[in-house]
């Protein structure tokens, strides 16, 4: 591919890929643009250290120079948490011109699908998708993350879509362009801080060994994109849902009365909303997260079984 030729993967992840051993992707917006300095970077080398507990490789994914970067450093996880939201916020089409430039960009789940997929890693586990926001029918405000699902071959291991979005339209939007939607145990869409959303998913999966059988079967048959697994935050973390819409009510409207859009709409949101929470959002965000990347090492270590058979 083309594109490898702007790609560096860490010896650590290149031997593990080698080896034929699970490893497995994670974005870096989260630590830019998701939480302050320190916790940012406290967060993501605990999100790596628990996937190495869980018997894969991490390879958080970025730019950094212009490279396309599968597994960084201590230092350069370091470095994105400390220059934060100056780093670029990158999708796909931002690629291109950060590349071009020699510049830095934090990888969305767009361009963590993108890169990861490049390397040959097919399970990544973040916070939340993007989605259909509310008011599309509108701005036609739609994450670039359902496109990429819908093409690009990895699994996303995820708490569900964020509760600031339209969830029922999320949801139509991943139907019509063939992406499974899978509940971890349940039935019922998480909603990223809350474990309910009133939605369902297409189909309810228990075990990673049979979450990675489906994925291994969908490539297997040709059918390519990715599988969305949606696991619910663990129950003493979950939110009060009326004090989280209340919140995110509060928030959409603010973003609506400042003329807040596009790119800047999620992260404006998200730090109303750790406000209007007195931080107990960033809390629930941060524990579904390693909740996330303890699924998807499980998974990763049954699809390695899977792929040497």
């Amino acid at each position: 591919m083309a594109l490898n030729k702007y790609l560096d993967i860490a010896p650590e992840v290149q031997k593990a890929l080698d080896e034929g051993r699970p490893v497995v992707a994670l974005e870096s917006t989260i630590i830019s643009h998701g939480m302050p300095y320190p916790q940012n970077v406290e967060t993501a080398l605990n999100v790596e250290k628990i996937i190495r507990e869980h018997g894969a490789t991490p390879a958080t994914i970025a730019v950094i120079g212009g490279r396309l970067k599968a597994g960084l450093s201590p230092e350069e996880i370091d470095y994105l948490g400390k220059t934060g939201p100056a780093v670029a916020k990158a999708s796909r089409r931002d690629l291109p011109v950060l590349v071009a430039e020699g510049r830095d960009g934090a990888t969305t789940v767009t361009t963590t699908m993108i890169i990861a997929h490049m390397a040959g890693i097919s399970v990544f586990a973040t916070g939340g998708i993007g989605g259909v926001h509310r008011g599309a029918e509108t701005t036609m405000d739609i994450s670039a993350d359902l496109e990429e699902l819908a093409h690009t071959p990895v699994m996303v291991v995820c708490a569900g879509a964020k509760s600031i979005l339209d969830l029922g339209l999320t949801l139509e939007y991943l139907e019509t362009h063939g992406v499974p939607v899978i509940g971890y145990g349940t039935r019922e869409l998480p909603a990223f801080y809350t474990r309910k959303s009133g939605f369902a998913v297409d189909y309810e999966i228990d075990t990673p060994a049979e979450l990675a059988k489906a994925f291994y079967v969908k490539q297997d048959m040709g059918l390519g994109g990715g599988m969305l697994v949606t696991n619910p935050i663990p129950e003493e973390y979950s939110m009060d849902a009326d004090v989280i819409n209340k919140a995110i009510d509060e928030a959409v409207e603010e973003a609506k009365a400042q003329g807040i859009h596009g790119k800047e709409t999620t992260p404006f949101l998200l730090a109303k909303i750790k406000d209007l929470t007195g931080g107990d959002s960033l809390a629930s965000n941060i524990q579904l997260v390693y909740n996330n990347a303890k699924l998807a090492a499980a998974t990763a270590v049954e699809l390695s079984k899977l792929a040497k058979n």
